[in-house]
């Protein structure tokens, strides 16, 4: 009877129907508890400084940098520079990699030798073309693009038709928050970062929604936010 009832389990555990309710509604009431827990996430701090941050999103940025040889991360939306910190120093513990991070204010209250601070509006021209500049200096092996700056529908998609050319193939962007389009409490924010990397996937054959990387621990902010590069 034990192996019967391990292969139902087995069965059920890998079924549609479980995966359905497990995204649809397990997932989001969870994620629903830790936003209310946590205030979203306001008082997390890495080494002591302000992320702002899912920890398990967080801990998939980390995996993602170490195992697919990440040496440039070019982050859209710095606030007070926790990511940004948060990334410089797990380049520092790996011997390599720098951050470009772009806001159109200045909040952050440190430096980093690691860390290359721009002010502006993620899609203006002018500072694209710095960008462009500084990732040609730099010559990364593999780079990364985050987005986490202003989540409306349309910029997110602007951000993500401008920085996708950075991306090499085998690469990702990255595109946080997601989830201001599948939570209630998050409607007036709407469309947001989810909306926008649909209508890019539709519209660019080159990138693919990576569900394992998007899916690894459950309760992200970030529904089909890993992006890959494919050609």
């Amino acid at each position: 009877m034990t192996g019967v009832r391990e292969r139902v389990r087995r069965r059920w555990y890998t079924s549609t129907l479980w995966r359905w309710w497990n995204e649809r509604w397990v997932r989001r009431m969870a994620l629903k508890g830790m936003i209310w827990r946590t205030g979203n996430f306001a008082g997390t701090t890495w080494l002591g400084r302000p992320v702002w941050q899912n920890p398990l999103d967080a801990w998939a940025l980390q995996e993602a940098i170490v195992h697919d040889g990440v040496d440039l991360v070019i982050e859209c939306g710095t606030n007070r520079g926790g990511s940004a910190y948060y990334m410089a120093s797990v380049f520092d513990l790996i011997g390599r990699g720098r951050v470009i991070t772009i806001d159109v204010e200045s909040l952050a209250d440190f430096q980093h030798d690691r860390i290359e601070f721009l002010k502006g509006s993620s899609v203006d021209p002018e500072l694209i073309a710095a960008v462009r500049a500084r990732v040609d200096e730099l010559a990364p092996s593999r780079t990364m693009v985050l987005l986490d700056s202003d989540h409306a529908g349309p910029h997110v998609l602007r951000e993500l038709e401008l920085y996708s050319e950075f991306v090499p193939i085998g690469g990702y962007v990255v595109v946080q928050d997601g989830c201001i389009d599948e939570l209630a409490i998050m409607r007036d924010d709407r469309p947001g970062p989810l909306w926008a990397l649909r209508q890019f996937i539709a519209n660019d054959p080159n990138f693919e929604i990576d569900e394992a990387r998007s899916g690894r621990y459950l309760l992200s902010h970030s529904p089909s936010g890993w992006l890959r590069r494919r050609s």
